[in-house]
């Protein structure tokens, strides 16, 4: 949850250049980034990771439901985890701090909370193989097409920093 408010921190440029270049915000004046086809892509990219590991975790454990719960909530925060970082234009101390700390309070709360996780399946090999593929395929597509996106169509303040 830390990195996601710490987000706020992020900066596409540093203030000289945005006050040297204020027709970086002229996308900003039109809307285009806080509008309504916006918002139903991020629902979109949430169905499809929320469909990838829900379905990656019942193909991959379809002989162990009983730990489903672990599995599909590891592969999720660990997916939110990575898609707040690879977000992350301009890297701050307490953002990489934040993200750590979540990281370390979910691997602690799996152990102290031993009734809603096997600790000795969390702790085995095919766990987390399982759970690293799981996270890959809610991720990398995702990411690849924000690569292209980036690539073919550049934001206006990507122009400066070449």
């Amino acid at each position: 949850m830390l990195p996601v408010f710490l987000l706020v921190l992020d900066q596409d440029v540093n203030a000289e250049t945005a006050m040297l270049y204020p027709e970086l915000y002229k996308d900003l004046l039109k809307g285009r980034e806080l509008s309504f086809k916006m918002f139903f892509i991020w629902v979109l990219i949430s169905i499809f990771q929320g469909g990838a590991i829900m379905y990656g975790a019942l193909w991959l454990f379809s002989g162990e439901f009983i730990h489903i719960v672990a599995i599909s909530f590891t592969a999720l925060i660990i997916t939110e985890l990575l898609m707040v970082a690879l977000t992350i234009r301009t890297w701050h101390w307490l953002m990489a701090v934040a993200e750590l700390l979540s990281l370390c309070v979910y691997v602690a709360s799996l152990f102290i909370f031993d009734e809603y996780f096997d600790r000795e399946f969390i702790t085995t090999w095919p766990f987390w193989w399982k759970v690293t593929v799981i996270t890959l395929f809610s991720c990398v597509p995702l990411y690849i097409l924000k690569y292209l996106r980036k690539k073919f169509s550049p934001p206006s303040y990507s122009k400066l920093s070449e």
